[in-house]
């Protein structure tokens, strides 16, 4: 470990694995131009099932990203996990094996685990019998893999660890990590990345009543409107470097943000009335551990979970929170154009919301038109924006609430 810096945790590196671009440049560009890429399924195995909709991850190859070594003995949201990771450590000019292993360390959070490696093994076991099952089996599916993979494929033996609070993870992965650069350590590799397209998985999901099983897709994710049906899942995510902001400055490389403020929140299972306490209450948190007053929120990155009744506590809450603020601020759900991937989905949140104060623009939410809540909902177009703190939030189906505040990188001193 290094010594004790401002303790405030910079992001430098980010990388991405999403529906709508497998870069970071790509999933900008397709976020910021409102494009939507939810689809029929076209997973084998998944075409009798009643989701029909879904963000797919096409025209990634993970042999071409990922050495034969590891691919052998990992699941898609393993490979999904590792290429970002690989994309976010060349982003912050870090890659290649560190010079002091003990100085990075990684956590990610996780839902659904390996569900596509599971399943083909265990239709091995029932089909062919226990001789045939891969000795991986007994770590690939594990919701821990990404984390223990990326760490042994880039030597990192810094603190590792994994977050498992529901689809809110990925912002509670992302205040785990910005802490343990507060105690000391120099760098974290964050985030989340999921797989649950997957027949198994898929069979699992179908047990959620808030999931959309309308079979348009501009139709089938539309949060904040009356025609809300529920929400469309996606696969994907993104790994984030974070790192002492000093430390960063000290290196030469950009800070693309800085993760200022974190709070959770728990208010059980499908009790989204509940969830406007719960939330505001996260929200209130994260703006106090930021230092940050509810009026200098400039953009806030909505969970838009597409249930009406969720909905409108998210509205609500936002309104508890920031107070005649909440109604003006710009709000934005990009995750409408290519799905909920889960726990990855506050993660792709949190990149938009970076990039949106680096260029200087709110993206659009795809597919929403006619808002019935009581929210500056960004539809359509892109709003241009000086934006230089954001609220980035995230529920998941189980009853977390979390809230995180980022703010622009020439701007984190003040």
């Amino acid at each position: 470990m290094s010594k004790r810096r401002s303790g405030r945790a910079a992001v430098t590196g980010i990388g991405v694995v999403a529906p709508n671009g497998l870069t970071t440049d790509a999933y900008w560009k397709s976020v910021s131009e409102g494009l939507g890429v939810l689809d029929l399924i076209t997973r084998e195995g998944c075409d009798h099932l009643p989701l029909r909709v879904a963000g797919e991850v096409r025209s990634f190859d993970p042999a071409a990203l990922v050495e034969d070594r590891f691919l052998v003995q990992t699941d898609r949201f393993s490979h999904f996990a590792m290429a970002a990771a690989a994309l976010a450590l060349d982003d912050a000019g870090l890659g290649g094996e560190p010079a002091d292993p003990y100085s990075v360390g990684v956590v990610t959070a996780a839902g659904s685990g390996g569900g596509e490696f599971g399943q083909r093994e265990l239709q091995k076991l029932w089909g062919q019998g226990s001789k045939f099952v891969g000795p991986y089996q007994s770590i690939a599916w594990f919701y821990a893999a990404s984390t223990g993979q990326i760490s042994i494929r880039g030597g990192l033996k810094g603190p590792c660890g994994v977050v498992a609070s529901d689809e809110a993870g990925g912002l509670d992965s992302l205040a785990h990590a910005a802490r343990a650069v507060g105690r000391g350590t120099d760098v974290m590799v964050v985030g989340a990345a999921e797989a649950p397209l997957a027949p198994y998985s898929m069979v699992c999901q179908l047990g959620y009543p808030e999931l959309s099983t309308l079979d348009d897709p501009d139709r089938a994710y539309r949060p904040f409107t009356e025609k809300a049906c529920g929400f469309v899942p996606a696969e994907g995510g993104a790994l984030l470097v974070v790192e002492d902001e000093d430390r960063a400055r000290e290196r030469g490389v950009p800070v693309r943000g800085v993760v200022a403020g974190h709070a959770a929140t728990f208010t059980g299972t499908s009790r989204w009335a509940e969830s406007r306490e719960g939330l505001a209450h996260a929200i209130t948190g994260a703006l106090d551990e930021a230092g940050v007053a509810p009026e200098e929120i400039d953009v806030v990155f909505a969970d838009a979970l597409g249930v009406p009744e969720a909905d409108r506590a998210e509205a609500l809450a936002i309104a508890d929170a920031l107070g005649a603020h909440g109604r003006r601020v710009p709000v934005t759900a990009p995750k409408t154009g290519f799905g909920r991937a889960y726990c990855g989905a506050p993660v792709l949140d949190t990149v938009a919301a970076l990039l949106a104060m680096e260029h200087g623009l709110v993206p659009p939410t795809p597919n929403v038109f006619d808002v019935c809540h009581d929210l500056d909902l960004v539809t359509s177009h892109a709003r241009p924006a000086e934006l230089r703190t954001a609220l980035v939030l995230s529920r998941g189906l189980m009853g977390s609430n979390a809230a995180l505040v980022v703010r622009r990188g020439d701007d984190s001193a003040r």
